[in-house]
């Protein structure tokens, strides 16, 4: 084949490519999907990045999945004038992060640590790995790294299709139903419409994801599979009273630089809330937790406006309730040096 026939070959295949990528692109938005950031390590250490703002123009929120889901940061900035800097992560502990900021002598700031029990009190390998993953990236990254970063934002701004969580062959991949193995939990494989990432590190469900009842059953019956294994056995006093002192002297350190620590505990519903409630009580964990690192903690079941709210999958606010909710952690936080009252916009 000569020169003009490679070149040729060469112009057509890649017209045929971006015509597959283009025809991808335009069926994806057809459907409703929207752009996706990919919630990794570099989207996470940018955020971490931002922790050193001056406290009376920023509050720091970590956590695992449900505050991601249950802030609106839009509502957040209205009402209260200070950037929400979001450093929650999906099935993470958040304690790995309380501590990585506890031992930054530069974090002065305000945090806002939001408790999903049977997450918060698990000494799991599992819960700290991509917290690990994420602060070691954050320590470590390089120029190039950060270059990177700036040239992947821009194009997951633009295009649906290198959504990397959900779209890519490995993601695809999971979605392929194998056999059960003994022992082995498959990938939890959730639908496309449950999670989109903005570049705050803010999660949110699509309409279609809350208006479908059939695929709000798809996620919550992975909570309902990761809930009916046997019971674990009770967790004795001393490994509570152990892991809610490490978290004392954690916020004492950033309380000791002038920062200020609250709880939340986000709404959940259901057969999940239920088995949370059975499963870890609250007077034993949250209320001991508060106790021992005397801290104030917001549970919602406390509030009416949020007690009754509905998760569509039972565990994550739809983004309509998590306005609502926000305005309501405004209004909570107002009771603490977190927000000070003379920020808070009443109109």
């Amino acid at each position: 084949m000569n020169q003009s026939s490679l070149k040729k070959a060469a112009i057509l295949m890649l017209c045929i490519v971006i015509g597959i990528m283009a025809s991808w692109e335009i069926y994806l938005r057809s459907i409703g999907i929207t752009p996706s950031y990919n919630d990794d390590s570099p989207l996470w250490a940018n955020q971490r990045a931002r922790v050193y703002e001056d406290p009376d123009k920023a509050v720091v929120f970590i956590g695992s999945s449900r505050i991601k889901y249950d802030l609106d940061i839009p509502t957040w900035e209205q009402l209260t004038g200070k950037q929400a800097i979001q450093l929650a992560m999906t099935g993470s502990n958040p304690r790995p992060v309380l501590e990585n900021l506890a031992n930054d002598i530069n974090f002065k700031g305000n945090l806002v640590i939001d408790v999903t029990e049977f997450i918060f009190f698990s000494d799991a390998p599992f819960y700290a790995e991509k917290p690990s993953a994420h602060i070691n990236y954050f320590k470590d990254r390089t120029p190039a790294q950060r270059a990177s970063f700036k040239i992947n934002h821009f194009l997951e701004s633009k295009f649906v299709f290198l959504d990397k969580d959900q779209l890519s062959i490995g993601a695809k991949l999971n979605t392929i139903r194998i056999k059960n193995r003994t022992g082995i939990i498959p990938p939890l494989v959730f639908p496309l419409e449950f999670e989109r990432t903005n570049f705050d590190e803010q999660s949110k469900m699509t309409t279609a994801f809350v208006t479908d009842t059939s695929i709000n059953n798809k996620v919550s019956n992975i909570w309902h599979m990761l809930m009916s294994g046997p019971p674990p056995p009770p967790m004795p006093d001393s490994v509570l009273l152990a892991i809610c002192i490490t978290v004392k002297n954690d916020i004492d350190k950033i309380k000791a630089r002038g920062g200020n620590v609250v709880f939340v505990r986000t709404p959940s519903s259901g057969t999940v809330f239920k088995g949370e409630k059975m499963g870890l009580p609250r007077e034993i964990f949250w209320n001991r937790l508060l106790k021992e690192t005397n801290c104030k903690g917001f549970y919602f079941a406390d509030y009416p406006v949020l007690a009754n709210m509905i998760c569509p999958e039972e565990s994550h606010l739809s983004p309509q309730d998590a306005i609502v909710y926000t305005q309501q952690l405004v209004t909570q936080l107002g009771e603490t040096n977190i927000l000070h009252s003379s920020t808070v916009k009443t109109d």
